[in-house]
C-alpha cells in the first residue's frame, strides 16, 4: 500500500470535509452541501464514501479525493497536503538522512528567532517612547488598531543594539541574527541592529511563517524609505508575494489577484476589506512570483502598480515578464488574464484607498485589457509624422505581447487595434510578428520519428466516433464501447511512463484538449480542461501527476531532475520502472499486479500499414482515452443524482436542469474527443492477433 493509500484508509472523506463544510449531509449514498468554493443556492457540492471522492456538480466542476479537497480548502500544493494528512493520519513519510534533518532543524531555528523579533518589535509599539509612532500610524496613515494587530506592526526604535541585547536573551547567537539580516556585522566585526528607527512589518512566506521585514523610515533625514532584510535561507523575495498568505483564500474565492506596489498598499486594501491584494516585492514581479498565484489560485491578475513614471517602469517589466510565461502557454505552463489598473490622478493605491475606498471594487472591474494598455502607453510619444522606421520599432516591441495567446479571437483583435495605431495593414504586422518569433525562438534541427516499437498495439482505439454533436444528445447514453477498466488500467502506466521520459509531451497533450475546446470556456474549464490528477485512478499514477505538474511549474532544475530530488521512498519502484523501456520491465517491476493488462497494451506484433508510429500521437490517442473513461465515471455519477434529484421538488428540479446541461456539455466534449482519437490513432490492423 503506497503512503496515499494509506493516509486515505486512515482518514474518512466525509469525516473529514465536514470538518469544513458543517452543512454536509446524507443524500441516498452519497453526502450534498453547497460547494464551498463557490456561492450557490441548491446544494451540487457531492461526497462519495464508497470511492472517498468528491464532485462538485455546480459551477466549479471539480472534484476529487481527499488530497485534492485538502489541497483547495487550504490552497496547499500537494506536498504541503502529504505532509499535513500524513501527520493527521500518523503516517510516517520517507526519512530524512541527517543531512536533511539537520538543514530543516536549521531553518526552523531561524524562523523561531524571525517570529521572535516580529514579537519584540510589535510590542515596542505599545511602549511609552512610541507614541508619536502610534499617532503617526493612526493619524498619517490611517490604520486601525486591528489592522496593527493583524499585521504585526511594530517599531524598532533608535538603537544600535537593542534588537540585539534582546534576541541574546533568549539565547540566539550573533551570527544567527547576521544570518536572518537582522544585524549586520562590519569589517571591525562589531555587529549593531540592522533596523533602527523604523516602522516594522514583518513579511510572511505562503504559509504565514515570518521570514524577514521591512522597514518604513520614521525620521525625515533618512535616505532610504524603505529597507528589507536581505537575501538568506529564509528570505528571498522573487519568492515572496506580501500578504499571499491573508490573501490566497479571496484570490482563490474570486478568482482575481490584484498585485500593487508597496506594502502599505496591501494594508490599506485589507482593512477596506479588498483581502485579495498583494504587493510584488521588488520594482517588477518575477516569474516565480507570477506561479505563486496563476493558474493555482487566480484566473486574473490586475497589476495596480504607483502611476508615477517609476510605477509604470515597473509595469512595463511586469508585463515582459508575464509575456515570457505567456508566450508558453501553447505548451500549457500558464494561462492568466493580465489587466493594468491605473490609479487616478497619479495616486498611489494607498492613497486612493485612503480617500475613497469604495469606488475601488469598480476600479478593479474596469481594469484596462493588457493590449489597450501597451498600444497607448508605447504609442504615445510617436508624432503625427512617424516614419515607418519609427512605428516599426514600436510594433516589434508590442508584437510579442500582442500575440502571447492561442485564442485566435483575442490575437486578431489585438493586431487590428495596432493595425489602425500604427497605419500598417494586418497581413504585414502577423508577417513581423514570425519574424519577431524566430528571431526569439531558434530554431530546433529536426529529426526523423522513430519507428514503432514492437509491442505498439492499436486493440484499443475503438471508441467508435460519433457522427455529430447532437444538440439534444441523450442523457442516456451507455458506456463507452471498446475499452475495458483493466485496459484503462494499464493506460495509466503506460502515459505516465512517456510523460516521465519526455515531461514536455504534457503541453502538447493540454494544447490538444484546448484545441478540441475550440474557444468555448465551458468546455474549457469542465470536460476539456488540461490533463492532471484526476484522469488517473490509482493513487500512486495520481501522486507521479502531481509530482510532475510541480517539476513543470519550477524553473530551478530540469523537470527528470526534480522528479529524482522529490519522489518519495515508497514510489520509487514504480517510478523507476517507469522509466524503463522495455515494457516487460514495466510489467514485472509495477508493485500492482498489471501484467494481464499490461498486454493489451504492449502487445507483440508487427506494425502493418504506411504511417509512421509517433510518440506524440499514440500519447494523446492514450491521454484522450483516459479522459473518456473519467468523463463516463462522472456521467454515471450525475445520472445517479439526476435520478436523485427527479424525486424532490423544485429546488431539486432546479438541480437536475443543472446536471442535465452538464451532461449535455460532457457528451460534446466526448464527441471531440471520440473524433480526436480517431485523427491521431495510427491505422488498424487489419488481420487478426494470435
Amino acid at each position: 500500500m503506497s503512503v496515499t493509500d494509506e493516509i486515505k484508509s486512515r482518514i474518512d472523506i466525509v469525516s473529514y470535509v465536514q470538518r469544513h463544510v458543517p452543512a454536509l449531509k446524507k443524500a441516498g449514498r452519497n453526502h450534498k452541501a453547497c460547494c464551498p468554493f463557490h456561492n450557490e443556492k441548491t446544494p451540487s457540492f457531492v461526497v462519495n464514501p464508497e470511492r472517498q471522492s468528491w464532485h462538485c456538480f455546480g459551477a466549479c466542476s471539480e472534484g476529487g479525493d481527499l488530497f485534492t479537497f485538502a489541497q483547495k480548502i487550504h490552497g496547499w500544493d500537494f506536498k504541503e497536503a502529504l505532509r499535513e494528512l500524513a501527520a493527521e493520519a500518523g503516517v510516517q513519510l520517507q526519512a530524512q538522512t541527517p543531512q536533511q534533518k539537520s538543514a530543516s532543524d536549521r531553518r526552523d531555528a531561524l524562523r523561531s528567532l524571525v517570529n521572535s523579533a516580529a514579537e519584540f518589535f510589535h510590542g515596542r509599539l505599545q511602549a511609552g517612547d512610541a507614541a508619536s509612532v502610534r499617532r503617526y500610524i493612526h493619524e498619517a496613515r490611517g490604520l486601525s488598531d486591528e489592522t496593527i494587530r493583524v499585521f504585526q506592526l511594530g517599531y524598532a526604535p533608535e538603537s544600535w543594539d537593542w534588537l540585539l541585547n534582546s534576541l541574546r536573551r533568549l539565547g540566539y547567537s550573533d551570527a544567527d541574527i547576521v544570518a536572518v539580516g537582522l544585524a549586520v556585522q562590519n569589517e571591525n566585526e562589531r555587529v549593531y541592529d540592522r533596523f533602527r528607527n523604523r516602522l516594522m512589518i514583518p513579511i510572511r512566506d505562503e504559509r504565514g511563517r515570518a521570514v524577514g521585514f521591512g522597514g518604513r523610515a520614521l525620521g525625515a533625514d533618512e535616505s532610504a524609505k524603505y529597507i528589507n532584510s536581505p537575501q538568506s535561507a529564509l528570505f528571498d523575495k522573487s519568492r515572496l508575494l506580501f500578504g499571499l498568505d491573508m490573501a490566497k483564500r479571496a484570490i482563490r474565492e474570486s478568482g482575481t489577484a490584484v498585485v500593487v506596489e508597496g506594502y502599505m498598499d496591501v494594508i490599506q486594501a485589507h482593512q477596506a476589506g479588498y483581502l485579495n491584494v498583494v504587493a510584488q516585492m521588488g520594482t517588477a514581479m518575477t516569474e516565480k512570483q507570477v506561479r505563486l498565484i496563476a493558474p493555482r489560485f487566480a484566473s486574473r491578475i490586475v497589476l495596480a502598480l504607483d502611476s508615477d513614471d517609476a510605477g509604470q517602469r515597473a509595469a512595463r517589466r511586469s508585463l515582459d515578464v508575464a509575456r515570457q510565461s505567456l508566450s508558453q502557454d501553447f505548451a500549457g505552463r500558464l494561462s492568466v488574464d493580465l489587466r493594468i489598473l491605473q490609479v487616478p490622478d497619479g495616486k498611489d493605491p494607498d492613497d486612493f484607498l485612503r480617500k475613497s475606498p469604495a469606488a475601488w471594487r469598480s476600479l478593479v472591474a474596469d481594469a484596462q485589457a493588457v493590449a489597450d494598455y501597451v498600444i497607448d502607453t508605447e504609442t504615445a510619444a510617436l508624432p503625427g509624422n512617424a516614419s515607418v522606421q519609427e512605428r516599426e520599432a514600436v510594433a516589434l516591441g508590442l508584437l510579442p505581447i500582442l500575440t502571447a495567446t492561442e485564442n485566435n479571437l483575442y490575437k486578431q483583435d489585438n493586431i487590428q487595434k495596432l493595425s489602425r495605431r500604427l497605419r500598417f495593414s494586418e497581413r504585414d504586422l502577423m508577417a513581423l510578428a514570425r519574424y519577431k518569433l524566430s528571431l526569439e525562438r531558434p530554431v530546433q534541427p529536426q529529426t526523423p520519428e522513430d519507428p514503432p516499437p514492437e509491442y505498439w498495439g492499436d486493440d484499443y482505439d475503438a471508441f467508435p466516433p460519433e457522427a455529430s454533436e447532437l444538440d439534444e444528445p441523450s442523457t442516456s447514453a451507455a458506456p463507452a464501447s471498446g475499452i475495458n477498466r483493466g485496459t484503462i488500467r494499464a493506460i495509466e502506466p503506460y502515459c505516465m511512463s512517456l510523460l516521465l521520459k519526455n515531461p514536455n509531451l504534457l503541453y502538447l497533450v493540454n494544447r490538444e484538449l484546448r484545441e478540441l475546446a475550440g474557444g468555448d470556456d465551458e468546455l474549457l474549464r469542465g470536460p476539456l480542461c488540461a490533463l492532471g490528477v484526476d484522469d488517473f485512478t490509482q493513487s500512486q499514477y495520481r501522486m507521479l501527476m502531481s509530482y510532475l505538474q510541480d517539476s513543470m511549474a519550477q524553473d530551478d532544475r530540469e523537470p527528470l531532475e526534480y522528479l529524482e530530488s522529490v519522489v518519495s521512498e515508497d514510489l520509487q519502484p514504480e517510478y523507476e520502472a517507469l522509466l524503463v523501456e522495455a515494457p516487460e520491465v514495466v510489467s514485472q517491476s509495477i508493485r500492482r499486479n498489471f501484467q494481464v493488462d499490461l498486454n493489451d497494451i504492449f502487445r507483440r506484433r508487427p506494425f502493418q500499414g504506411g504511417s509512421r508510429y509517433s510518440e506524440r500521437d499514440e500519447l494523446i490517442s492514450r491521454a484522450l482515452q483516459l479522459r473518456l473513461a473519467r468523463l463516463e465515471n462522472e456521467r454515471i455519477e450525475m445520472q445517479y443524482l439526476q435520478e436523485e434529484a427527479q424525486t424532490g421538488g423544485d429546488s431539486d428540479q432546479q438541480q437536475s436542469d443543472q446536471l442535465n446541461a452538464k451532461i449535455m456539455l460532457s457528451m460534446r466534449a466526448k464527441a471531440r474527443i471520440n473524433r480526436a482519437v480517431s485523427r491521431v490513432s495510427l491505422p488498424r490492423q487489419q488481420t487478426s492477433i494470435s
